[in-house]
């Protein structure tokens, strides 16, 4: 069984700001490595490169019809501005809607919340010179409130670079309050590149050694969180599943994957199928846990497999005792980029409700999980994988459905949702 004295142990330990391609990351990696040599096995790192941008300047300046500047952060990725930065027209685009859009070719557009893919299309064919994004609420205090440093994707800059800040969703509010009509907006930076690490170990199974189940999580955290709850917990959950098959060995070879750069879109997981794509033919399952232990929270269990696997955790839980919603669908997280392999998955998590703990914030704290919850987590999860590697025969068919691919293409913005 689990030990949830060493579970919070780690958790201690592991409970810093651990952003991708850092030294923060290799002192997480250190602690990954330690613990897995404890048991005798010998841990693997690979690095990958990703986008590190580096913002040397970031200003955003009401000059009409009042004057004051406003505390921004750049977008990484997103292009530089000229040094003295671009005076322009601001206009609020809400809903990012073509009646949005009708004049602001040339013109600073400012939208509700992040931005995404499906927006920063909208600006790049409306011919925008640069947006404003924010983050965090109109009810938080400057001090409580992260200004998120955000970064846009491949996805995004491969259809060209328009120049974004980010800024407070109080401040926001006062620009639109305020009806401010010409800013300033000023952004330079370098377009950088890091290497970003997945630390990986192996279990060789006993009896069937050449049928291979990934487990998978990601240990990466974002800016200004210690990431106890997203995800040092699921980076625990999987150490604590590496110490139980240690003990019992497992008839089908166990490969734990600790993923790197999850925050910045997957890359880690994405970057070992890529890397290990013939290997991938020996993989018949994998398995990812992504937030778990938190106190006020529910357990899920997403499937991105046949409904068959759906009804077996409803089932098992209903057996064991353990209310779990399992559901056929895409998981943002690390099973995805094994699902879009061909390799049937579920990501298993424990979903705090609003107003519980939040997670990409200073809020994500070691304070609002325990011993309790997290066993409730590792009992579902731990009982389900014993079945899984132990089965006389593997009862999940390697087989991903034609729904669950669209549902990839779409995630994966290869294709277009369908307008409802």
């Amino acid at each position: 069984m689990y030990d949830l004295n060493r579970c919070f142990s780690l958790l201690e330990k592991l409970s810093f700001n651990r952003l991708a391609g850092t030294k923060d990351e290799e002192k997480a990696i250190s602690i990954l490595k330690e613990e897995i040599e404890k048991e005798g096995l010998v841990p693997q790192v690979e690095g990958f490169e990703i986008d590190a941008p580096y913002i040397v300047k970031a200003t955003l300046k009401v000059l009409e019809p009042y004057q004051k500047e406003y505390i921004v952060t750049g977008v990484g990725m997103s292009g530089s501005t000229l040094e003295q930065g671009i005076d322009k027209e601001l206009v609020y685009i809400e809903n990012v809607l073509d009646v949005n859009l009708v004049d602001v070719e040339d013109k600073i557009v400012l939208i509700n919340g992040r931005m995404i893919n499906k927006f920063y299309k909208e600006i790049v064919k409306s011919k925008a010179a640069g947006f404003i994004s924010f983050s965090g609420s109109v009810y938080d205090k400057e001090e409580d409130s992260d200004l998120l440093i955000r970064t846009i994707r491949e996805k995004d800059y491969e259809l060209g670079k328009i120049p974004g800040v980010n800024l407070r969703a109080l401040d926001a509010e006062e620009l639109v309050r305020n009806g401010a009509k010409k800013v300033n907006l000023t952004l330079i930076q370098e377009e950088r590149k890091a290497v970003a690490h997945n630390v990986i170990c192996e279990i060789k199974g006993t009896k069937l050694p050449s049928e291979v189940i990934v487990i998978s999580a990601h240990y990466d955290s974002v800016e200004f969180s210690s990431g106890a709850y997203d995800n040092a917990s699921g980076t625990v959950g999987i150490m604590e599943l590496l110490h139980h098959f240690k003990e019992n060995p497992p008839s089908r070879t166990l490969r734990f994957i600790w993923c790197g750069a999850e925050e910045k879109g997957l890359l880690g997981s994405k970057n070992y199928c890529l890397v290990h794509k013939e290997e991938l033919a020996s993989v018949v399952f994998n398995l990812n846990i992504d937030m778990i232990g938190v106190v006020l929270g529910r357990e899920i269990a997403v499937c991105t497999s046949e409904m068959s696997l759906v009804n077996y955790i409803t089932y098992l839980g209903r057996e064991i005792g353990i209310a779990v919603n399992s559901s056929q669908g895409v998981y943002s997280s690390d099973s995805t980029p094994f699902a879009d392999s061909g390799i049937p998955s579920v990501s298993f998590a424990r979903i705090s409700p609003s107003g519980g703990c939040e997670i990409h914030s200073q809020r994500d704290k070691i304070h609002f999980m325990s011993k309790e919850a997290f066993a409730s987590s590792l009992t579902l999860i731990q009982t389900f994988l014993d079945r899984m590697v132990n089965a006389y025969l593997f009862p999940v068919k390697k087989i991903i459905p034609d729904n669950m691919k669209e549902e990839i293409d779409y995630y994966y913005l290869r294709k277009e949702r369908p307008s409802k």
